[in-house]
């Protein structure tokens, strides 16, 4: 392909993934209202407060916004797959719908986990609040905490999918990782405590035993191709 081939496949790249963002972000609109009710009954925050005339709209425009970047993924991804897929050997090829479905896949465990751990974390930052003082949510913040918290989540569970992509692209192998065990047992333990805090040290175990359970199996699979 020349220069300007693959300067109008990225193009197209970039209008279709922007057509898929607006028309998910769109649709999600019409259901922000719920999402933002039940992530305020899931944290147990039965009211909210805005401060602004528009606010309510506007939270709900930017649920939306961040519920079409998450339903328009599996689109952005194709698209990324199908732009560098001509580079790729046949042999590498073969790894394309895998590559596709686990980002996916691992994205879609992690928001579930962010959800799932969003109440320990309200009730754990709501401990070092002075005796007597009140948590008076304001919609915006609290909904920029949940989001941010979610696509956090989604992105640290992609670790089996980063270490597959930098096994096969030879920057790591499994005599590396392995070697690097007891490092990234350490760092994994410190990410779950970070991400999952609770007075019990159960709960941390939420997210570090899969986080775990990922590090081996992705280099498992890299020793089994050879890698």
């Amino acid at each position: 392909m020349s220069v300007i081939e693959h300067l109008e496949a990225l193009r197209r790249v970039l209008i279709i993934s922007l057509i898929a963002w607006a028309a998910a972000t769109l649709g999600s609109f019409f259901f922000a209202g719920r999402v933002i009710d039940f992530l305020l009954n899931h944290a147990n925050l039965h009211n909210a407060v805005y401060f602004a005339p528009g606010g309510g709209i506007l939270n709900e425009l930017k649920v939306a916004m961040y519920m079409g970047v998450i339903i328009a993924g599996p689109v952005v991804i194709q698209q990324f797959w199908w732009f560098i897929s001509p580079g790729l050997h046949e042999h590498e090829r073969r790894f394309i719908l895998p590559l596709i479905v686990a980002p996916i896949f691992f994205f879609a465990l992690g928001v579930a986990v962010a959800i799932y751990a969003m109440p320990l974390y309200i009730a754990v930052l709501g401990r070092f609040a002075p005796q007597g003082v009140a948590y008076l949510p304001d919609l915006s913040q609290f909904l920029s905490f949940v989001l941010l918290m979610v696509i956090g989540f989604g992105f640290v569970f992609e670790l089996p999918v980063v270490l597959f992509v930098l096994g096969m692209l030879r920057i790591v192998n499994t005599r590396w990782l392995y070697k690097r065990r007891p490092y990234f047992f350490l760092a994994l333990g410190l990410v779950a405590n970070f991400l999952t805090p609770g007075a019990d040290p159960l709960t941390p175990m939420i997210m570090f035993v899969p986080l775990y359970l990922f590090f081996e199996g992705t280099t498992l699979l890299l020793k089994i191709l050879g890698r």
